[in-house]
């Protein structure tokens, strides 16, 4: 069976192809400056990386053309070959609980989500009439980063502010990286052979957001009514005074909307460095002796340490904390200085062990009272995994 996974932004659609039976993938590629000038999309396929420069005036062209290039290289030698499409949904509200067959009542909902995520979900709705289109007969799910996270308790994904907040206007935590964080509940119970875990998921990238899971369920995420809120990140300030909008409004003269530009786009390791957003780059900054990107990495670790302190308190017990995501797989330095951190909780790591980027690993010492792995995140897989099984039911 191959399952297509669709991940649509503004600008771009990122694509894997997987054939189910191995849960390997046949080719992926990305569609960037969709509707913009110097429009472009890359392939990689069997070992290769093919880049072309094309007009993609909209995503439906982009979708046209990825449908040709798959017939074109013989990944597939008919399209009736893909036997569904899985499509990353940002938002689903407190409506969607679940991964649900694609319907005109579902593509309506997902524009009606669009006030809390403006930038993806009018794309992703556009992105699935595009393959409704040129795939009319194949059946759709959408899997919804949100969904994970429905099962917190009320008390906890409420703010104390008044009420009718909530009730007129849906204001709520809602999480993000629910795909992500449900991946690696459902990976890391499968290799430790135990679906009762109490876990503490870790995804660290440009964008991150801590997770606590009970059994295999989301009890509390430390992203909120947007993914603005929770750790510091690559352009994200995370967790601040609100009072700080109206202050630098008055300071600078900026609008509500040109301070929230600059907290989104203009923040975390970007702002404070004042070099990159790229972890990457705090950390050549670091071996230079840059003192604003020691100060930022440690502002980082900090925020991250804090959240895990909390759901340590909340889970009551833990059984394993997860690094995964592009920080969190990948940087040495920083799981180090996170776990060290976590001593007074009698967390220990095993620096030999933690030498380790990419792949599933245990890195913490044999005296650690809590277990601590690194695990790669797959959330495409998770895309057509949720997409295989729906169709099957």
């Amino acid at each position: 069976m191959k399952i297509m996974s669709i991940n649509a932004g503004s600008s771009s659609l990122k694509f894997s192809l997987f054939d189910m039976a191995t849960e390997k993938v046949l080719i992926s590629g990305l569609f960037e400056r969709i509707g913009i000038e110097g429009s472009s999309y890359t392939l990689k396929y069997n070992g290769d990386k093919i880049k072309v420069e094309a007009e993609l005036p909209d995503h439906s062209v982009a979708v046209k053309i990825l449908l040709e290039k798959l017939i074109e290289l013989q990944v597939i030698s008919t399209l009736e070959e893909i036997e569904g499409v899985g499509h990353r949904i940002v938002h689903g509200g407190d409506k969607y609980t679940k991964s649900v067959m694609v319907t005109d009542e579902v593509i309506d909902d997902i524009i009606r989500f669009s006030d809390f995520a403006p930038l993806h979900n009018p794309a992703h709705a556009v992105c699935i009439k595009a393959f409704k289109e040129v795939l009319p007969k194949t059946p759709m799910v959408v899997v919804f980063d949100t969904a994970f996270h429905q099962t917190i308790e009320k008390s906890r994904y409420l703010y104390p502010v008044p009420y009718h907040w909530y009730e007129d206007y849906h204001v709520r935590k809602y999480g993000a990286h629910g795909t992500s964080h449900r991946y690696i509940a459902i990976k890391l119970a499968e290799e430790l052979q135990n679906e009762n875990l109490n876990i503490i998921s870790c995804h660290l990238g440009n964008g991150g957001s801590i997770t606590a899971i009970e059994k295999g369920k989301c009890v509390d995420t430390s992203m909120g009514f947007t993914p603005h809120a929770g750790i510091m990140m690559g352009t994200r300030s995370g967790d601040i005074d609100v009072s700080i909008v109206p202050y630098v409004m008055e300071k600078e003269g900026k609008s509500a909307n040109e301070i929230m530009n600059d907290l989104n786009k203009k923040s975390g390791f970007l702002g404070v460095s004042e070099l990159s957003s790229d972890s990457r780059d705090i950390e050549d900054g670091i071996k230079q002796g840059n003192e604003k990107c020691i100060l930022a990495e440690e502002m980082f670790v900090n925020s991250v340490v804090k959240y895990i302190a909390q759901y340590y308190v909340l889970l009551g017990h833990v059984d394993a904390i997860c690094f995964t995501a592009g920080i969190g797989e990948n940087s040495i330095d920083t799981r180090l200085k996170i776990v060290e951190k976590l001593a007074p909780l009698g967390i220990k790591i095993d620096v030999e062990k933690n030498n380790v980027r990419g792949k599933f690993a245990k890195i913490n010492s044999d005296d650690s009272t809590v277990d601590v792995y690194v695990l790669p995140t797959n959330e495409e897989l998770m895309i057509a995994k949720d997409t295989m099984d729906i169709i099957n039911k």
